[in-house]
């Protein structure tokens, strides 16, 4: 995971107790400009996306195996969905992909905390990177099985809209690398946006809408809402959530 920066290495800004790193030390900026220049190392194509760096279990001898990653979390903020989905499915790759270099700094250091020689937590991972830029050069067309977008930044005036990590255009990047039958699972706490998400998959031709009785049997589905530093603080203030959940169906 050496793509990310790394914060200072004193004591302080792990918790002695447990090991873990301290989001105070980490705290970043809310919002970011997706658009603007970033300045960070970015692989070419998806073969030159270093997965041992990332997942040194998996590729003990560095060579190039065939097992790739399948589940991507746009924007993971502080990796608690990663976290939680870890041990749900322990033979899958996943990734998280986040814009703030503070913030991808602190899950590399959580997911370093806790991973055990047994093998947990040793298949996630994060990458610092812009993945409305970049999103092709880390997976192969039809590579993802899932993509998570939860509670993205809303950028509520109209001319930021262009901003928003879910739009027409940006659909088509994501079903290049979604394989079909691939899930495109998305929430957030602003109902504006919340029908923005909705009607961007509704108008697109590769994607189709799951039924709430499909998502409510989905372990994966079940977990969104809390899983997230974001998730947890509108459950905390009795928020109302908007979720829905979209399949990569065949052209």
């Amino acid at each position: 995971m050496s793509q990310n920066p790394k914060p200072s290495s004193s004591s302080s800004s792990k918790s002695k107790s447990s090991g873990l790193p301290r989001k105070r030390f980490y705290r970043a900026r809310a919002h970011s400009n997706p658009l603007s220049d970033s300045h960070f190392p970015v692989p070419i194509n998806p073969s030159l996306f270093n997965l041992s760096q990332h997942y040194p279990h998996f590729f003990p001898d560095r060579s190039n195996a065939p097992k790739r990653i399948e589940f991507a979390d746009i924007g993971c903020g502080f990796g608690g969905l990663l976290v939680t989905l870890s041990p749900i499915f322990p033979d899958t790759l996943m990734i998280g992909m986040e814009i703030r270099d503070k913030v991808a700094s602190y899950v590399d250091e959580r997911i370093r905390a806790l991973r055990t020689p047994l093998g947990d937590y040793h298949n996630i991972s994060v990458v610092r990177t812009n993945s409305m830029k970049y999103l092709p050069n880390y997976f192969e067309k039809a590579q993802l099985s899932k993509m998570f977008f939860l509670f993205p930044d809303p950028h509520f005036k109209e001319k930021n809209r262009r901003r928003r990590v879910i739009s027409e255009s940006l659909l088509d990047e994501y079903a290049y690398v979604m394989k079909v039958g691939g899930l495109v699972y998305a929430v957030t706490d602003v109902e504006e946006l919340g029908e923005w998400i909705r009607g961007c998959l509704e108008r697109h031709c590769l994607f189709q809408r799951v039924g709430d009785e499909e998502a409510a049997g989905d372990p994966v589905a079940k977990v969104l809402e809390s899983a997230t530093e974001e998730g947890k603080k509108v459950l905390r203030n009795g928020g109302q959530t908007f979720r829905c959940v979209y399949r990569r169906i065949a052209a």
